[in-house]
C-alpha cells in the first residue's frame, strides 16, 4: 500500500512563522519515515510565499530519501523549483494538457500528475488523459463534515477490483491497473477496507500530520 501526505499548516497552533516551520518539520518526518508522496497543498498562499515554501520543502525530502513532491494545481510552480509533480482537481485543465505544458521545460514523462476525483467515472477521464493516479475522495463520511462519504462501492469500481485482466484487455486497457487512492475519513482499520477494495494507496492530511508515530504508521499501511 502507497501512502500519499498531504499538507495543511493551519492544523498547526502558533503564527503563521511557527506553523510553517512546524510543516516543514512534519514533512521532513514523513519523508524520512518513508512516505511515498506528499502534496503541498496551501491553497491560500500568494504564488511567491508558495514557491519559496515549495523550495524549503523540497529541501527536507530530497535530503530525507525518495519521496516525491507534488505541488497542489499551481504547474507553475512545480515546473519553477523542480518539484516531482502537480496535483490537479477535477475542474482543472486536463492532465495531457498539463503535460504538453511540461514538456516545454523538461521531459513530459518526467512529470507525476494527480487527480482529485469524486466518481469512478472521474477517474476514468483521468486515466483517459495521462494522469499518473487518481485520488478518489470521500472515501467515508468525517467528523464535523456534512458531506457523505462516497462509499467503497464507488472505490471498486474505480479501482476495477471486480474487472478480470483479460477483460481490461478486450476493451483495450494494456495495463494490469490504474492507480486509485483512497482518501476521506480514513484511518489505519478503514484502510485496510479500502485496500480490500482494490486501493492501491491510502491518502489523507490528519492520518499522516497529526500521527505520534509515523514510522509505524507507515509500515502498517505499507503491510495491507
Amino acid at each position: 500500500m502507497l501512502t500519499y501526505y498531504i499538507t495543511d499548516r493551519s492544523q498547526f497552533a502558533g503564527s503563521e512563522g511557527e506553523r510553517r516551520r512546524q510543516l516543514i518539520r512534519t514533512v521532513g518526518s514523513a519523508a524520512a519515515a518513508g512516505v511515498d508522496y506528499i502534496q503541498l497543498r496551501e491553497k491560500d498562499l500568494p504564488i511567491r510565499d508558495l514557491e519559496l515554501l515549495a523550495r524549503e520543502v523540497l529541501q527536507v525530502i530530497r535530503a530525507a530519501g525518495r519521496t516525491r513532491l507534488l505541488i497542489n494545481q499551481r504547474t507553475d510552480v512545480a515546473l519553477a523549483v523542480d518539484a516531482d509533480g502537480v496535483h490537479l482537481t477535477s475542474n482543472d485543465i486536463a492532465a495531457s494538457d498539463v503535460r504538453a505544458l511540461a514538456a516545454k521545460s523538461r521531459p513530459a514523462a518526467q512529470l507525476l500528475i494527480a487527480v482529485s476525483c469524486h466518481s469512478a467515472q472521474q477517474v476514468r477521464l483521468a486515466e483517459a488523459h495521462g494522469a499518473d493516479f487518481a485520488v478518489l475522495a470521500p472515501i467515508f463520511e468525517k467528523v464535523n463534515v456534512t458531506t457523505n462519504g462516497i462509499g467503497l462501492a464507488e472505490l471498486r469500481a474505480a479501482a476495477r477490483k471486480d474487472l478480470k485482466p483479460d477483460l481490461r484487455i478486450e476493451a483495450g486497457d494494456t495495463r494490469r491497473s490504474f492507480p486509485v487512492f483512497a482518501l476521506g475519513g480514513v484511518d489505519l482499520e478503514r484502510a485496510a477496507l479500502c485496500a480490500a477494495a482494490g486501493a492501491m494507496g491510502i491518502a489523507g492530511i490528519r492520518l499522516f500530520q497529526q500521527s505520534a508515530d509515523l514510522p509505524g504508521l507507515v509500515r502498517s499501511l505499507r503491510s495491507l
